[in-house]
């Protein structure tokens, strides 16, 4: 709205054509997202609902009676945000949108005295997911879909039907792993802040570049900067919650916190084109989380057992049978995701 406004408010006051240049933006709603989330949220306290601990968690004791669900906090500063000063599109607006439910869905099981259980919650996340590929399919991509992928030059035409189901599965996938990897204080959201700096980069400086991309032989993204500023905005208000929740944590951010931050790196990592840059922003949580996902599907439906020694997520391995403290686990995992994130970002966009 801003970016609009300072078009027709330059003429009158020159420095408002700052507001259209995105780096300011990107600057503004980084610390705007900051501080009112450090301002509001412990004021929404008394408002939010109280841990109720977690089955087979380690420590879950720890966590019991504090506030929990601080992603309906930071989840909607953080859409407010968008709208005000990133110049968005129907499609921004609709994904902006889907975040929000995707948080509410995890609130209300924040707030309810007895979870949903699994395999509503899955449901409920399958049928979001698939909707919000529907949306980026026609709203988005206009039914034309190239993806450009690890060591090929030559960008690769899906089908529609494929990229439904591919990015469907992505942003199950990235929910449900990132919702698992909230166990440890400032865990879950320092990894994702690590995601979405890399995918702010990489939309900013790489395929918001005409030049940049061209040479790197990856699509130039039109819309790449509002992209960016958009993923800052988030990363601003997720700073402000781990103020609060840095060891040992006055707050949690829930299932309201924990699959809406999923949700919105699944549809980055759709939006650029490369589904394999999942791998880049989410390894660690896909390890941590998935891993122990894939290991119950396997038991469940199939009967296989696989990594009967491991207890999932890993971090509650870490903290039980290697004696971890969450303070290692943090910055262990951390150190881990840099350094996977930099190789994934090196050979993914060079060697091709």
């Amino acid at each position: 709205m801003l970016y609009y406004l300072a078009s027709v408010l330059q003429t009158s006051f020159g420095p408002f054509r700052l507001l259209q240049s995105f780096a300011v933006l990107i600057i503004i709603a980084l610390y705007a997202g900051f501080f009112l989330t450090v301002l509001f949220l412990p004021k929404a306290y008394r408002f939010l609902p109280k841990d109720r601990g977690r089955e087979f968690t380690v420590a879950a004791e720890a966590a019991m009676g504090k506030p929990t669900g601080a992603g309906s906090v930071f989840i909607t500063i953080f859409v407010l945000i968008s709208l005000v000063l990133a110049p968005v599109s129907l499609t921004h607006a609709s994904m902006l949108v889907f975040t929000w439910l995707v948080m509410m869905t995890g609130f209300l099981d924040d707030r309810a005295k007895v979870s949903w259980g699994e395999y509503l919650k899955g449901a409920m996340d399958l049928a979001l997911s698939l909707a919000a590929s529907l949306a980026l399919l026609f709203l988005y991509f206009h039914g034309e879909i190239f993806y450009w992928l690890p060591f090929m030059s030559a960008h690769v035409h899906v089908h529609p039907a494929v990229f439904v189901a591919i990015s469907t599965l992505i942003l199950w996938v990235s929910i449900n792993t990132t919702n698992c990897t909230d166990g440890v204080d400032g865990l879950s959201g320092t990894l994702v802040l690590l995601a979405l700096v890399s995918l702010g980069i990489v939309f900013y400086f790489v395929l918001g570049h005409a030049r940049v991309a061209a040479y790197l032989l990856v699509p130039h993204l039109i819309d790449g900067a509002q992209w960016a500023t958009i993923v800052f905005a988030l990363a601003g208000v997720l700073m402000g919650y781990l103020w609060h929740n840095a060891f040992p944590s006055k707050v949690l951010m829930g299932d309201a916190g924990s699959r809406a931050l999923g949700f919105f790196i699944g549809v980055c990592v759709i939006v650029s084109g490369n589904p394999f840059l999942l791998l880049m922003t989410s390894a660690m949580i896909l390890i941590n989380g998935g891993t122990g996902l894939l290991k119950v599907a396997l038991l469940r439906f199939f009967k296989i057992k696989i990594l009967h020694n491991i207890r999932f997520p890993l971090h509650d391995h870490m903290r039980k049978n290697r004696s971890w403290s969450p303070t290692q686990v943090l910055l262990k995992f951390m150190i881990i995701q840099v350094l996977i994130t930099l190789g994934v970002m090196g050979v993914f966009f060079k060697i091709r």
